[in-house]
């Protein structure tokens, strides 16, 4: 069976066409496939290419044909699947799954050579490691960290694991937890595939913030942390050497007398590491900020509507020159034209009709 799947993704792999292909991970059961050519910058829609669990966030295999997602079903602990992309129609066809260690699965994130999955479970507050076959497979899972810790908001009565991410240096998994107002950082073993706690490692944020997701700049030394519940931006300091995490500086998104709730989502880094895009949930806008190469600090340069109703997650596409955001109210995927020069966004006008999108992923 491995070996015929290994032969139908190598198949697949060689049919890849002049256009894209877009995955999208909704709060409605299924997985939407959007077809987008970068020449004429069009998004045009497929349609529904798998319907089972919660598929809520997806994740593409860096080299291979193969996507990932998550079953977010509260009803029961969380999983891992792997999908075989046709690169020609979007079909997908389901290869393996695999168990997320704990409740309410709603990321994964894949190490750079691609042998290990990674798992942020929000409702049992914990992350894993699966191990991942040659082929892209999920195989066993190897270990779960489960968090302690709660906050002053009544969505932290309990630590809630958001996202996983892996340090430059490959030893390190970052984890923010909503419910516990803290990054805890993660001894990670990439040759047994297994995370370790770090004593007193964690970084604590003030409480009632709810760290959300957390990316990397360029240079290695700096990381940018979304905090949900505050809708405010953290410049940490990364000691690789130490695995730690420092405050550098804290900028709000919110606009100066907004009254509504406040809302981060999502963060994402251009491909040249000058700007930082992030998504004002409470405020249905992007914004896009300057990078200071020295300091790490950040400088707002824009702040554009986002063309929807709640903007729950957006990626930008490998070449830099797009972004699609999915709106999680209004039902819709837009897409931004991103200037490589500034950075800037402009609304190219073009949307997609899409049930509670949440997340996307461009399939490189």
């Amino acid at each position: 069976m491995k070996r015929f799947i290994a032969l139908v993704l190598t198949f697949v792999a060689a049919q890849a066409g002049a256009s894209g292909l877009v995955y999208v991970g909704t709060q409605a059961g299924e997985i939407r496939a959007l077809r987008f050519d970068p020449v004429a910058a069009r998004l045009s829609a497929i349609g529904t290419v798998a319907k089972e669990g919660a598929p809520t966030w997806v994740a593409a295999h860096p080299r291979l044909p193969i996507l990932y997602a998550v079953d977010d079903d509260k009803t029961r602990d969380g999983s891992a699947s792997a999908w075989a992309v046709d690169r020609v129609s979007g079909a997908l066809v389901k290869m393996g799954q695999a168990p997320a260690g704990g409740s309410g699965t709603n990321y994964l994130a894949l190490d750079p050579k691609a042998t290990t999955l990674f798992a942020a479970n929000f409702g049992s507050g914990s992350a894993s490691s699966i191990a991942l076959s040659p082929d892209g497979i999920p195989g066993p899972l190897v270990s779960t960290i489960k968090a302690s810790g709660s906050g002053p908001h009544r969505r932290q009565a309990s630590p809630h694991a958001h996202s996983v991410t892996l340090d430059p240096s490959g030893r390190y998994a970052l984890v923010p937890d909503l419910g516990a107002d803290r990054v805890f950082v993660y001894a990670f073993d990439a040759g047994k595939h297994t995370l370790a706690p770090i004593d007193a490692a964690a970084f604590a944020l003030p409480p009632g913030s709810g760290p959300r997701h957390l990316v990397f700049g360029k240079d290695g030394r700096h990381a940018y942390l979304m905090n949900e519940l505050t809708a405010e931006l953290n410049v940490l300091r990364w000691d690789a050497g130490e695995g730690r995490l420092a405050p550098i500086q804290a900028l709000p998104l919110s606009s100066a007398g907004f009254a509504g709730s406040k809302s981060g989502s999502a963060l994402a880094l251009s491909a040249d590491g000058r700007f930082l895009y992030a998504a004002n949930r409470g405020e249905h806008e992007l914004q896009v900020l300057r990078i200071d190469p020295a300091s790490g600090a950040l400088a707002l340069m824009q702040r554009i509507a986002s063309g929807g109703q709640v903007p729950w997650g957006f990626a930008l596409h490998p070449l830099g020159r797009w972004l699609a955001v999915a709106h999680q109210r209004s039902n819709s995927v837009n897409l931004f034209a991103v200037d490589p020069a500034t950075g800037t966004l402009a609304n190219t006008g073009q949307s997609v009709d899409i049930p509670a999108p949440v997340s996307i992923t461009f399939l490189p």
